[in-house]
């Protein structure tokens, strides 16, 4: 087994008394245990997005659902996983996954990912999450940095998007000082990615960056999962979302009315770039991949947008005929493996740009 150095910078305490600052009471929204946040739900009744309760003062009560705290470099996993600040004022974190063992033949490539949730719920260390960036590690190979971001409407968008910004500006500040990335990594190699709301705050933190002198870093791509986009005239695939068990539609508005600015409709440029966005402020990203699934009730906007993308002149891989649901690489393990199959093709060709 390789011996991996551990950060001697890193403020391991500051990262623990940001998670227990913002736990929520648990009451009767907690999910049982680990197996049972692996299992999709059941029914729109059991969707977790639909326990997400509303109060007269705008505050939230989010459903509790499993946590896994990043492993120890002498544990002996598959993946090593570990925690360091981003920015302790905000209480935000990125958690870093390394390969064990790291391959010996090259440096790996960096994959900064955001998690989904709607903007509202679910954190890096959310079970379901953190279980697919260790696979993700392992499987493309990588070192992934999954990056733990302030959630709505406490913090309504644009805060995850700057968050977003902040972890790229992490990766070319402090990230070549970072043991791990400075012996393991290649900041060359890099790629933004994000699943479902994190698809669109990686499509976003590409606008906001592909101006800036990232050097030494340069972002090869963006890898757009399933991004979370929105519109006040309903698609096909969402009138047909009435009843769906990971996206109902009656979830779908509560989370872009907590996500978005308040007195926003769902044409804002954060929900519905397509329609808000000018075209000419995506000229100069990177090559996107653009991935969905014909049961997802987003797939609509999902195509729509990559075609959107490439009519602006941007390089789109676009692999939205799979079969699937929202989000079923996390709970189904054939899907888990077409996704990394998917991202390890667009990273490896990403190597040769």
């Amino acid at each position: 087994m390789s011996t991996i150095p551990v950060a001697k910078a890193v403020a391991a305490p500051s990262v623990q008394e940001i998670k227990q600052s913002r736990e929520e009471p648990m009451g009767d929204l907690m999910v049982a245990d680990v197996d049972a946040a692996a299992r999709p739900p059941p029914s729109k009744s059991d969707n977790l997005f639909m326990q997400i309760a509303v109060h007269p003062d705008g505050a939230v009560t989010r459903p509790v659902v499993p946590t896994i705290p990043a492993s120890d470099a002498g544990s002996g996993a598959a993946v090593f996983s570990r925690d360091v600040p981003l920015d302790t004022s905000l209480g935000t974190y990125i958690r870093l996954y390394l390969p064990n063992p790291v391959p010996s033949s090259t440096k790996l490539p960096v994959i900064l990912y955001f998690h989904g949730g709607g903007f509202v719920v679910f954190n890096a260390d959310t079970a379901f999450y953190h279980a697919s960036c260790e696979a993700m590690a392992a499987a493309v190979p990588a070192i992934v940095a999954s990056l733990d971001y302030r959630l709505a409407p406490e913090h309504r968008l644009p805060a995850a998007y700057d968050d977003a910004v902040a972890a790229v500006m992490w990766l070319r500040d402090v990230a070549p000082q970072d043991p791990w990335i400075a012996e393991h990594g290649d900041l060359a190699w890099c790629f933004v990615m994000g699943s479902s709301s994190g698809g669109n705050m990686a499509f976003n933190a590409g606008v906001r960056t592909k101006g800036i002198d990232l050097s030494p870093v340069a972002v090869r791509g963006l890898l757009l999962h399933q991004p979370y986009l929105g519109g006040v005239e309903r698609t096909p695939s969402e009138e047909r979302s009435e009843d769906d068990f990971m996206v109902p539609l009656e979830a779908n508005d509560k989370l872009w009315s907590l996500a978005l600015p308040l007195g926003a409709d769902r044409d804002h440029e954060f929900s519905n770039p397509e329609k808000a966005v000018a075209q000419e402020a995506v000229v100069g990203l990177p090559r996107c991949l653009v991935s969905g699934s014909d049961g997802d009730p987003l797939i609509d906007r999902q195509r729509g947008f990559a075609t959107w993308l490439r009519d602006s002149g941007v390089e789109v891989v676009a692999k939205t005929d799979g079969s699937g649901f929202h989000a079923a690489e996390l709970f189904v393990p054939e899907k888990a493996e077409e996704m990394f199959a998917l991202v390890r093709d667009f990273v490896s060709a990403g190597s040769d740009a």
